[in-house]
């Protein structure tokens, strides 16, 4: 055991010279290499072609990694966009970007080169790929399963009446479990989520969970912690520099066992699910992959495989429900922060359709509803940098020259911000999507679903669920913050802008 006597047994004379000879020489190795980093940086030369975006200039190493330092992204990419334009580079660590800001040019590349901007780069996220599915897919790979999801979809009753039944009867569930609270503050987020989730799960296994199944909230917890994790910036690091902060400890070393106990229920809960099946008439989407994979092309059979089925099965829960949920929370958000917003959606529905429970149809009779779902979609900017693309193909965009293989982020939040399509662009503002006349206008900037091939494939099924939620929501109860609470509109980390978890109150309409 050391005593503290034994620690006077140096001179403290000698301690000091011991602890000042190693502190000068800390300081001196530090200038030695800062001064090589700054003769590095200022001696290194552009190398991109002339008409290569332009951006700020790369620090050794790390590149522009200290501009978005614990910053959310697309709020320095906005900024930086004022300086360098619609279409400028920056560099993250070793990986070259090129940021595309703005309506008219994010439009340019994802419609009039459609094709150029239609794969996805490989995302890395702990040491686990996300190549498989639909989502993060490539290639051949992503045409053929985004084919069949869609077909599979619609077979099932995407945009059509027996899925605005199943939506209508689970806003019911929903709304008969707000009434329990009777009034009282309660936590909206997981039975929200549960709501939309049981959508999809209506399409995987024709069947719906209780608000309280220990797997249903399972499966929301892995979602969860998924989409937040992605955006953080340790995950960022890592994607940057996989091998050396992958030595390191910390919440993205966690990513993997999250996302492997979350493929380990889907497999048990859903793609396990029936070991015969009817090829030729699948009861839901589980079914039609299985006689997919029996049926398959022998040049198609790889992409029918049960990894591509859990994966698939992954990204309709994380897209789906992750999204859809984030834009209800904000509107209820939306609506208590702005009563007569609020009042004026309730008396329309009252006038039109009084409490006869809405349907698709209603829409067009309801312009001030309609002008306030598309103005929370807007505002709320879920998603707000999109989902990487990457070139397939050389390709100029307003004059600048983009490389084969680079990486591309079409930031949503620049066409849903547009100053030349948006009046008020970062207030609140129904009258957005309004005429002199009160009749609902389209605006060909709302694209919170993006554009393009890579564009959401549920984007009809997200538009009729996120319309007969909320206008069933709002036609059953006024929300209200508790008493003496602080609504908090600041967004969650992580790769969307979901509300934060927090207490509301829903008042029942008699």
């Amino acid at each position: 055991m050391l005593h503290v006597n034994s620690l006077c047994c140096f001179p403290i004379s000698s301690r000091i010279e011991d602890t000042s000879a190693m502190d000068l020489v800390t300081i001196i190795l530090s200038i030695i290499l800062i001064l090589l980093l700054v003769k590095i940086y200022y001696d290194q030369k552009p190398q991109y072609d002339d008409n290569y975006p332009p951006g700020p200039k790369p620090l050794p190493f790390i590149g522009n990694l200290h501009l978005i330092l614990f910053r959310k992204r697309h709020c320095v990419f906005m900024k930086l966009s004022e300086e360098y334009g619609t279409v400028f580079s920056i560099k993250l660590g070793p990986a070259k970007m090129v940021i595309l800001c703005g309506f008219d040019t994010i439009k340019e590349a994802l419609i009039n080169h459609a094709e150029e901007f239609s794969e996805r780069p490989h995302v890395l996220t702990s040491r686990t790929s996300l190549s498989d599915g639909i989502v993060f897919a490539h290639g051949e790979n992503w045409k053929v399963i985004r084919k069949f999801t869609l077909s599979a979809l619609r077979e099932l009753g995407m945009g059509k009446r027996s899925i605005e039944n199943k939506i209508q009867e689970e806003a019911q569930c929903l709304i008969q479990a707000i009434k329990s609270y009777k009034g009282e503050p309660f936590e909206n987020m997981t039975i929200i989520n549960a709501a939309v989730a049981n959508i999809i799960v209506f399409f995987l296994l024709d069947d719906r969970f209780e608000y309280d199944d220990p797997t249903l909230l399972k499966l929301i917890h892995h979602i969860h912690v998924t989409v937040r994790n992605i955006g953080s910036f340790m995950n960022r690091l890592y994607r940057m520099f996989p091998r050396l902060v992958g030595l390191l400890p910390g919440r993205h070393l966690k990513d993997v066992e999250n996302m492997e106990d979350m493929h380990a229920l889907i497999n048990k809960v859903f793609t396990e699910q029936r070991s015969t099946v009817d090829i030729n008439d699948p009861k839901n989407l589980i079914d039609a992959f299985r006689a997919k994979q029996q049926k398959a092309k022998p040049d198609h059979i790889s992409y029918f495989d049960n990894e591509s089925l859990t994966m698939l099965v992954s990204d309709l829960f994380g897209a789906g429900m992750e999204s859809t949920s984030a834009t209800l929370r904000w509107g209820l958000l939306l609506m208590i922060k702005h009563p007569e917003i609020q009042q004026k959606v309730q008396n329309e529905i009252y006038r039109v359709i009084g409490s006869t429970e809405p349907q698709t149809e209603h829409r067009k009779q309801l312009p001030y509803t309609d002008a306030v779902i598309h103005e929370i979609q807007r505002f709320a900017d879920v998603v707000p940098l999109n989902v990487p693309h990457e070139t397939t193909n050389e390709v100029m965009i307003r004059g600048h020259y983009i490389p084969l293989g680079t990486i591309v982020f079409p930031m949503l939040t620049s066409a849903l911000r547009d100053k030349d399509y948006f009046e008020k662009p970062y207030e609140f503002y129904p009258e957005h999507f309004l005429d002199s006349e009160g009749n609902f206008k389209k605006n060909e900037a709302f694209i919170p679903f993006s554009l393009g091939k890579r564009s959401c494939a549920g984007e009809n099924l997200a538009k009729m669920e996120i319309f007969l939620f909320f206008t069933s929501l709002l036609q059953n109860f006024t929300f209200q913050a508790p008493p003496r609470a602080k609504l908090n509109f600041t967004p969650a980390s992580g790769f969307t802008n979901a509300p934060l978890p927090q207490k509301i109150c829903a008042i029942p309409r008699s």
